[in-house]
């Protein structure tokens, strides 16, 4: 009995085949256009260094000290209720807060500042693109429209630090420094405005406060009444008195009623001078903040610089070249890709996968092929004129024969009859749509095309 088994065949799993050789052969048959094209491509860059508008940078470092606004914390003992108001308490005062320079961020980017720095440098509206009239034109740019999207001017925290760093370009150097200083000045006259009127309202609701509570108490001390605690020591007679005698008593119990009025008249008084004198402390230091509001927390730490015709940002000669050499290795490529698949002539990119490059150097390649195909009818297709050696060489193999490459029927016949075939080109010189003609011919026959040979 026989038995049958099936055994599952593996998928054919089609590589990716790169021919080094054949891009090799490619690229070296175009290096002139290569060459060409990498050159105008590194000039070119190169060239804008002096053609496009040079641009200015200045830069200017500032320290925020965010802290508290109370320029003396170490010893001013009603920091930590502001702080604490605002929400941080004591872990603020210790971190300093983690948005306090975000926070100084949009400040210095709020109209309140940046509306100041735009009058002060005639900053207006002009025609879009130089040539588009505009509707707004002569008019002072707006706060958000010069902020834009933070690339001109920029704002940025150095990371971990109280920093803040300002930049601005400009084609004109003097501009650019003119806007910085700008910034930088009016942010710093917006703080101390700001620390003045929050001074000045402390100021006014402290002392409001106080002079209610010294009126107070000199309404308490003008309406005290009863005897003083001392006046008790003085009745020991009367005492004594009182327990044979009722109007004694009714005295020695007048006079207890006094102390005891006194007494609390005294604590009353005492109670409203301790609220007197804390809030005269906290006016005194009121009348202080408001004497130093005029000082900022903000230190320049680098000051913004003039610059100089020659010390431009951009475009830099060097950036340039390494952009041309960039731009000039991706343009070549794609100048190859595009004359390899829009030129007129044969290119090694029509090319198939077994090619020989040399025919006159690696002839004995096409002989192992011949000799290995002897019983078989082998066809040569040449599209160019073999050299007369190798025709001699080629007429030794009976199963071979030679066909030049037409659109006929002849040529159809002779290929007809072939079991394998080899072509024979010359790149840079076989008309390219000839090629494909002849290629797709030899496929619809069916035909193996084993080998493509280049003649020189």
């Amino acid at each position: 009995m026989q038995q049958t088994v099936y055994i599952p065949q593996e998928e054919n799993n089609e590589e990716l085949t790169i021919d080094l050789k054949k891009i090799f052969f490619a690229l070296w048959h175009r290096k002139n256009l290569i060459i060409a094209i990498f050159l105008i491509c590194i000039l070119a860059f190169a060239s804008l260094t002096f053609v496009l508008s040079k641009k200015y940078t200045v830069t200017a470092d500032l320290y925020i000290n965010k802290t508290t606004s109370s320029n003396l914390i170490e010893f001013n003992p009603f920091a930590l209720d502001e702080v604490g108001a605002a929400g941080g308490g004591v872990a603020a005062l210790m971190s300093g807060g983690n948005n306090a320079l975000a926070n100084e961020m949009e400040l210095i980017k709020s109209p309140l500042v940046i509306d100041k720095v735009i009058k002060e440098n005639n900053l207006v509206y002009g025609k879009k693109f130089g040539i588009i009239p505009n509707k707004r034109e002569g008019e002072y740019l707006s706060a958000a429209a010069f902020i834009g999207k933070g690339k001109n001017p920029s704002f940025e925290n150095k990371k971990g630090t109280n920093v803040l760093t300002i930049e601005y370009k400009s084609k004109d150097p003097e501009l650019a420094y003119n806007v910085v200083n700008s910034i930088i000045n009016n942010y710093i006259e917006f703080y101390k405005q700001l620390n003045s009127d929050k001074a000045k309202s402390d100021q006014k609701i402290i002392e409001t406060e106080y002079n209610k509570a010294k009126q107070a108490l000199t309404q308490k001390v003008n309406t005290m009444n009863g005897l003083p605690e001392q006046a008790m020591m003085s009745t020991g007679n009367l005492t004594a008195m009182s327990a044979f005698s009722k109007p004694a008593q009714r005295a020695l119990s007048t006079i207890k009623g006094q102390v005891i009025s006194g007494e609390r008249s005294r604590i009353d008084v005492t109670e409203e001078s301790a609220k007197v004198a804390h809030l005269s402390s906290k006016l005194e230091w009121a009348k202080m903040v408001d004497k130093m509001s005029d000082s900022s927390k903000v230190l320049v730490l680098k000051e913004p610089q003039k610059l100089r015709d020659f010390e431009y940002s951009s475009p830099k000669l060097l950036v340039n070249i390494l952009l041309g050499i960039v731009f000039g290795f991706i343009a070549s490529l794609l100048a190859v890709i595009f004359a390899e698949n829009a030129d007129k002539k044969l290119t090694y990119s029509m090319l198939g996968e077994n090619i020989i490059y040399n025919l006159k150097n690696d002839f004995s390649d096409l002989k192992l092929i011949l000799l290995a195909n002897q019983d078989k009818k082998v066809a040569i297709v040449s599209f160019e004129n073999i050299p007369d050696d190798i025709q001699l060489q080629l007429k030794e193999y009976r199963n071979v024969s030679l066909i030049n490459a037409d659109i006929s029927n002849e040529f159809v016949q002779n290929v007809k009859y072939a079991d394998e075939i080899v072509i024979f080109a010359s790149v840079g010189k076989t008309n390219s749509k000839f090629y494909k003609q002849i290629k797709t011919m030899i496929a619809e026959m069916n035909k193996k095309v084993v080998q493509e040979v280049l003649i020189k």
